[in-house]
């Protein structure tokens, strides 16, 4: 049991050296992670085939593996560590406090922690100074140790030393202080007593799944000497500072310890968040690994999908793969750009719509979006980002909500995440290195509604010169003018045989709704709204109503509606919008050609001859600040 005298004795240095030894290992292994992925296995693949090749490269990878867990572990016992000094300075000065006082006042402290103090005050009596005697500390006026002694009995008038309640204040004092440090040591033995590898030299699934708990096993104990400073409730801009004006050790503590959050803080520069989520990109793979339930599965699923292509070699053409943002809450988080949006002088942030969630249909599908939309920028601009920006929960469709809740959940979803979206483009402003950085925010299908929501809040979306929806059911404006950026920086893409651009008002699609049976079983068996799948049964149907909804615009307006309304308010691609409509491929007809039911509405930024080129053309041009150059379409 930890005694005051060890207490006070008790050299923090100590601690601290050995914290910093942990780090140099924490570094040097990351250091070492570093040159084998980005270097020697880059260079093999690039260079070497065959079975010799192969082999090597996954000897690397495995070492790729190992270095990356030494560097998280090694980072957490130092973590630990220096946290540990911190939590046990408090008591070690309260205890020196309450010697000092001790020694000035004359009392003598035993080493059972008890305090002696000399006779005081005065007898009534026979004036003589009132007898000394020993406090024993309690702490929070419950005792500890033996009763309190206060030497012989005195007259039940008369008053007593005036050095014993000196004393019994030093007593607790001193007392408390073991107590803290008593239950701090125990705490943070605990937790260093997880911290270890198991035998062998294998890291798998299982070693991360450890690992995670190990993270939140530290964050736990850590809270206090470093998560309460994290600026969670600040700007972007106040963000970078603070990130700027931190020590080199005290960077990488918090990328050791706080990968979840410095990852996902906007205002952190783009080369530290994608560091933080790669980490905690591992430690996710391994916690869901642990759990079994369908959601962890499917986010699994996704999550191991990206780290996938994190590690592949990068393609000609293609722009180095960084990841700004990771999670699992929710429907779960992932922003991925192709560039650094820090140090490019083109940026784009791509929202994904209806349906969309951390899945593997997330990491193939609407990656490779930014992916082809970076790819094509690049032609006319090489110093251009492409983001994929899944910061926010977009509807799901549960088959159980019915048409008019189902529009409530929609404005909803589409308004909380325009804050979040507003937030990290405020970020990308505080970041980019460049004095005016062109900015493209791009919304497609319910993705369009977010970004139109975020362009109407005050002040508009941070930085953004063009804003482009694709396949849109409406942003809630009447006019582009309201989109925050001039109308003639409005671009919109709707495809002739897109549904989903003619999605009637909420008032009409009720009506067409109910006589939608046939599009509500063709839309079941076939299952996608959005260029999302839903699946055979329930919420297939229910996306079918709305295709079944949408099929009698599709088919042509009566005299009596009013064709510039949509979902969610004009159509951005009609005349009274205002906004400049560019060219894209009239697609195949939906529910009866291509490869999905509504593959007009998925092919915006797919480049491959059959897809829609025309498109993914402009969109390029657009984000690389070529808007002069597109081809154009007449608005509806």
């Amino acid at each position: 049991m930890l005694t005051w005298q060890q207490l006070r004795d008790l050299k923090l240095s100590d601690l601290e050296d050995a914290a910093d030894g942990w780090g140099e290992a924490s570094n040097l292994a990351g250091a070492g992670r570093d040159r084998v992925s980005n270097g020697m296995t880059n260079a093999l693949a690039a260079s070497q085939k065959g079975e010799a090749a192969k082999a090597a490269l996954g000897r690397l990878v495995r070492l790729d593996r190992n270095l990356d867990y030494v560097h998280t572990e090694c980072g957490l016992v130092r973590t630990t560590l220096n946290s540990l000094a911190y939590e046990l300075s408090g008591p070690q000065r309260q205890v020196k406090d309450a010697l000092e006082d001790a020694a000035g006042l004359k009392f003598t402290v035993h080493e059972d922690g008890t305090v002696s103090y000399p006779p005081g005050g005065e007898n009534l009596g026979d004036q003589q100074p009132l007898p000394g005697g020993t406090a024993t500390g309690s702490s929070y006026g419950t005792p500890y140790g033996p009763p309190l002694h206060l030497g012989p009995p005195q007259p039940g008038l008369a008053p007593a030393n005036p050095n014993h309640a000196k004393a019994q204040d030093i007593a607790n004092r001193i007392l408390r202080a073991v107590n803290d440090a008593r239950e701090i040591d125990g705490r943070f033995s605990e937790t260093l007593a997880k911290l270890k590898a198991p035998p062998g030299l294998t890291v798998d699934t299982k070693t991360w799944t450890d690992a995670a708990a190990d993270a939140a096993a530290v964050r736990g104990v850590a809270d206090d000497y470093l998560k309460n400073d994290i600026p969670l409730d600040k700007s972007p801009a106040e963000r970078k500072a603070w990130w700027t004006y931190l020590t080199q050790e005290q960077r990488e503590e918090y990328l050791a310890v706080y990968p979840n959050y410095i990852g996902n803080l906007d205002g952190i520069p783009a080369d530290v968040r994608d560091a933080a989520n790669r980490d905690n990109l591992q430690l996710l793979i391994g916690k869901l690994s642990g759990a079994d339930t369908e959601k962890a599965r499917t986010q699994l699923a996704g999550l191991q999908e990206i780290d996938r292509q994190l590690r592949e070699t990068p393609k000609p053409g293609v722009p180095p793969m960084y990841l700004l943002g990771i999670g699992e809450h929710g429907n779960g988080r992932a922003i991925v750009s192709f560039g650094n949006p820090d140090t490019s002088r083109n940026v784009s942030a791509y929202v994904p719509g209806l349906g969309t969630a951390l899945d593997k249909e997330f990491a193939t599908n609407d990656i490779q979006r930014a992916r082809d939309t970076a790819k094509g920028a690049m032609r006319y601009d090489r110093s251009t980002a492409a983001i994929v920006w899944l910061g926010y929960d977009a509807p799901q469709l549960p088959a159980e909500r019915v048409l008019d809740n189902a529009a409530v959940m929609f404005e909803h979803d589409g308004k909380v995440g325009a804050v979040a979206y507003d937030q990290f483009m405020a970020g990308i402003s505080a970041t980019n290195q460049h004095e005016d950085p062109h900015v493209t925010a791009i919304g497609h299908s319910y993705g369009s509604f977010t970004v139109g929501q975020a362009a109407q809040r005050e002040g508009g979306i941070p930085g953004a010169d063009d804003i482009v929806l694709l396949g849109s059911p409406g942003t809630g404006a009447d006019s582009a003018a309201e989109l925050g950026v001039g109308k003639d920086h409005v671009f919109v893409g709707a495809a002739d045989n897109d549904p989903v651009t003619r999605l009637p008002a909420k008032g009409e699609a009720a009506a067409g709704l109910a006589g939608s049976g046939v599009g509500g079983v063709a839309g079941g068996l076939a299952g996608g709204m959005f260029g999302q799948p839903f699946g055979r049964g329930p919420a297939g149907v229910v996306v079918g109503g709305f295709l079944g909804a949408a099929g009698g615009a599709y088919g042509g307006y009566s005299a009596a509606n009013d064709e510039s309304q949509l979902w969610f308010g004009t159509d951005p691609a009609h005349e009274e919008f205002g906004a400049r409509r560019f060219k894209t491929a009239d697609g195949p007809l939906p529910l009866v050609g291509g490869e999905g039911p509504i593959d007009a509405h998925s092919n915006y930024f797919n480049p491959l001859p059959g897809k829609d080129p025309v498109s993914a053309n402009n969109i390029a041009l657009i984000v690389s600040g070529h808007s002069n150059d597109i081809t154009t379409e007449e608005p509806r």
